[in-house]
């Protein structure tokens, strides 16, 4: 099936649309305003300004925030907890850690109570020994009390079900009868490996979204059906891949981090094709600076995750670092007089001061806008006429400058300068503290604010260029269309590595490698390739880290050859001397866990397709304007970006504006288009 691609991606802020025709070598974006608390509106909105007939749509490919937003409000579902006897407090127990290391305050709240923490009898040994079978009288008994409870889903997590499934399963069969929707998640369905945990909060976590989550994507899918789609619909993981939306709905808990993960894949794709493999990413939305690391060409993934303390989610998820520094976050000045930035964000809804809906309080929209680096007469979205310049410095003013005793202009600069250190600090966390070199990156700015500090991120963190793609507000929507379809697995081992049973693994990655392509299989979207990759954690005796160990295994045909015991301990050792430096002599090696991954990769389209057609850098100027840098006012050429061509050299100070997003080149900085319609930004060379 032929037709337009779609990516769509829902923000704190705005939702971005990536409408693709491949045919006409076209490409459109869009950007409204998110709608809450049902974002679906702006989802179906935003399609529908850039397509008239959804029968003209072969697939939709959506980054949602609808699952963390759920757990970082605290707004997902009454849910319950069947467990073995006597662990009914692991959720709440986690790892005997605290919000705050040093000092006792901080409380933690499990997001089940501990009334709706049912325990029942029931044993497995860590050696998947069933000691006592489960009581299935006893798992009735307490579903139908979570069921007259008001419960609207339930997770079932049983000790050691990672070793040996029998008595979960039993368990699960037995509730799924009597419950009265598809709610029910399964620890050993969903995270079959050991530590007690973090396996327990995965599921419980999972059920928690499962009806915020199902509820929200059957009523897109319901709504686009109905307009005529009669194509696929697809969602993406926090590990970079996207999977159809009935498995989303079974496992909501991968959908966490799902937007910015999909900004990432679009980013390591554009910077690869520009020639630039090792890149750093700052996604800036209206809420949030999030900040990611591509070395090689190859996105970093994290095995786990806590999306908020205490809620700790175990699945390969793309590393992305937060903090609250995004366009709407405020600005304000604490009992101490120093200036803050965020974390309280104004959204979408009221927004910053200058959009005039309510907010009185300063945000770094604002500060933007009052040195003139936003055009106030277009403002992004389209739903905005104007923006109310006075009214945004009339609150810098109240709320940053009076305080700190300084004029509008110099507390506006105040505001850019720790918004820009902090957002720097998360640069170097990513790279610097991690023992990369930030002159090897360039730095890719993207979402609605991004492009707006890229020279202050080159300045900070000693990097050696910005690449400003071709639409850098709605990066995260092109990467739900460039994405590969992605199925994980693990699977929880536990042996010595001498004398391993090698049918026993490959039997286990078989199943892996069976269960992925069935998946695939069973997708409507065409992949160019299907690719499977296997890792085992494995350790010294004795070590409680482990090392993630690349296997040399080969699949054909979808037939698994496994690799011997000897390949599997030369892996090791490569890995370990990599990592260490050297080996443990005489050390005996364990293997805990086993990681499968069945990739289907999708058609990637040709970027040179978003390059500008002809045109000329003076034909691109639209005028000037002034604009304030460091202590003084700069009278700025201001550029319609997409009209300006490849090759086309831009010296700062510059702006380089277009619907979704504004590019700012600072005095001392060189823009230069390259072939695919990136702005490649230096310093000037002497």
């Amino acid at each position: 099936m032929t037709g337009k691609m779609i990516g769509v991606d829902v923000g704190g802020t705005f939702t971005d649309i990536f409408v693709l025709d491949e045919e006409r070598g076209v490409a459109e974006v869009a950007k409204v305003p998110t709608t809450r608390p049902d974002q679906s509106g702006g989802f179906l909105s935003g399609i529908g300004t850039r397509v008239d007939d959804l029968a003209d749509v072969s697939v939709v490919v959506h980054g949602t925030t609808a699952g963390t937003n759920a757990l970082l409000e605290r707004k997902g579902a009454r849910i319950g907890v069947i467990t073995t006897m006597g662990l009914r407090d692991v959720l709440e127990m986690r790892r005997r850690d605290r919000p705050r290391t040093w000092g006792l305050r901080g409380d933690f709240t499990p997001v089940v109570d501990r009334a709706q923490r049912l325990e029942v009898p029931e044993r497995t040994l860590a050696d998947g020994t069933i000691r006592t079978p489960v009581d299935l009288d006893a798992v009735r008994a307490a579903a139908q009390t979570l069921i007259d409870d008001g419960c609207l889903a339930v997770a079932v997590l049983f000790a050691n079900a990672y070793a040996n499934a029998e008595n979960e399963e039993r368990a699960v069969a037995a509730v799924r009868e009597v419950w009265p929707n598809a709610h029910v998640s399964c620890s050993s369905e969903i995270l079959p490996e050991i530590r007690e945990f973090e396996r327990f909060s995965t599921t419980a976590l999972n059920a928690y979204l499962q009806p915020e989550v199902s509820g929200y994507l059957n009523r897109l899918e319901t709504a686009l059906k109905d307009g005529g789609f009669a194509g696929e619909f697809m969602i993406v993981q926090s590990n970079g891949g996207v999977m159809d939306v009935d498995t989303a709905a079974k496992l909501p808990v991968r959908t966490a981090l799902s937007g910015p993960a999909a900004g990432v894949i679009a980013a390591g794709y554009i910077a690869e094709a520009a020639g630039f493999p090792d890149v750093i990413t700052g996604d800036m939305g209206g809420t949030s600076f999030d900040v990611s690391l591509i070395a090689g060409g190859q996105s970093m993934l994290s095995p786990q995750t806590s999306i908020d303390f205490g809620m700790v989610v175990r699945s390969p998820m793309i590393e992305i670092t937060t903090i609250g520094a995004g366009g709407g976050s405020i600005a304000w000045v604490d009992k101490g007089g120093l200036l803050n930035i965020g974390p309280e964000s104004a959204g979408s809804t009221p927004g910053p001061v200058a959009y005039g809906q309510g907010n009185t309080r300063p945000t770094v929209t604002d500060a933007n806008v009052v040195l003139g680096r936003i055009d106030p007469d277009n403002p992004i979205g389209g739903k905005l006429e104007r923006l109310d310049v006075e009214a945004a410095e009339a609150a810098i003013l109240e709320h940053v400058g009076k305080p700190l005793g300084l004029d509008a202009l110099a507390a506006a600069e105040a505001i850019l300068k720790v918004a820009n250190s902090r957002m720097a600090g998360a640069l170097r966390l990513v790279s610097i503290e991690r023992g990369f070199d930030p002159k090897r990156f360039a730095f890719m700015p993207f979402g609605g604010g991004g492009a707006l500090h890229s020279g202050a991120m080159l300045a900070e963190v000693g990097l050696a260029r910005a690449i400003v793609p071709r639409y850098p507000g709605v990066t995260s929507a092109m990467g739900c269309v460039i994405a590969d379809m992605r199925q994980d697995f693990v699977q929880t081992i536990n042996t010595m590595l001498d004398g391993i049973d090698t049918d026993a693994l490959a039997a286990f990655m078989q199943r892996h490698v069976t269960d992925g392509l069935a998946t695939l299989d069973a997708a409507r979207t065409r992949f160019e390739a299907r690719e499977t990759s296997f890792t085992l954690d494995m350790a010294y005796v004795g070590q409680t880290h482990t090392v993630s160990v690349p296997l040399p295994v080969t699949v054909t045909g979808g037939k698994v050859t496994p690799p011997t015991e000897a390949q599997i301990a030369d892996a090791f050792d490569a890995t370990y001397r990599e990592t260490y430096g050297r080996l443990l002599k005489g050390g005996a090696r364990r293997v805990m866990n086993l990681r499968s991954a069945v990739t289907g990769k999708r058609p990637r389209f040709d970027l040179a397709t978003l390059a500008p057609q002809g045109g000329s850098a003076e034909a691109a100027l639209k005028g000037t304007r002034r604009v304030h840098f460091a202590d003084s006012w700069h009278e700025t050429r201001i550029y319609d970006r997409l009209a300006l061509p490849v090759g086309a050299v831009i010296e700062g100070p510059a702006i380089l504006e277009q619907p979704d997003t504004t590019v700012l080149i600072e005095p001392d900085l060189v823009g230069r288009v390259d072939d695919f319609g990136n702005t490649l930004i230096e310093r000037v060379t002497p």
